[in-house]
């Protein structure tokens, strides 16, 4: 028993079969999320009041940086979900839906290249 009308139908518009793709890659990313924050929160807790060399050569560790771009790429996929999510939820002019979620994508990608383009930088000392 279907509960989609023929208009619908005919239209494309029946369920698009991505909501749960969509809630998984939202979970992963949270509980990702969730040691790679508290790696950051200690990071930053243990190195208050360094100077910006000590920080540097901290940042230059292998493990270090590889976290830190792991924490950048799964933010930001993280916060493009959920402002998707939002848009799709409450905005209902269809030119304003489309406009707000190709700012939001580009403003995710956006912010997630400028974050790894400078730990790669501040980590390769360059």
């Amino acid at each position: 028993m279907t509960m989609t009308t023929p208009l619908a139908k005919a239209r494309g518009l029946g369920p698009a079969h991505r909501g749960t793709e969509t809630f998984w890659r939202q979970r992963m990313t949270a509980v990702a999320n969730i040691p790679l924050v508290i790696f950051l929160i200690l990071s930053i807790v243990t190195h208050i009041g360094a100077n910006y060399e000590t920080v540097r050569a901290y940042l230059a560790r292998p493990v270090v940086a590889l976290a830190m771009l792991a924490l950048v790429i799964s933010a930001s996929i993280h916060m493009r979900i959920g402002l998707k999510e939002i848009i799709e939820d409450y905005v209902h002019g269809e030119g304003a839906k489309v406009a707000a979620l190709l700012l939001t994508t580009f403003f995710a990608v956006g912010v997630g290249l400028a974050c790894a383009f400078a730990l790669i930088k501040i980590s390769l000392g360059t």
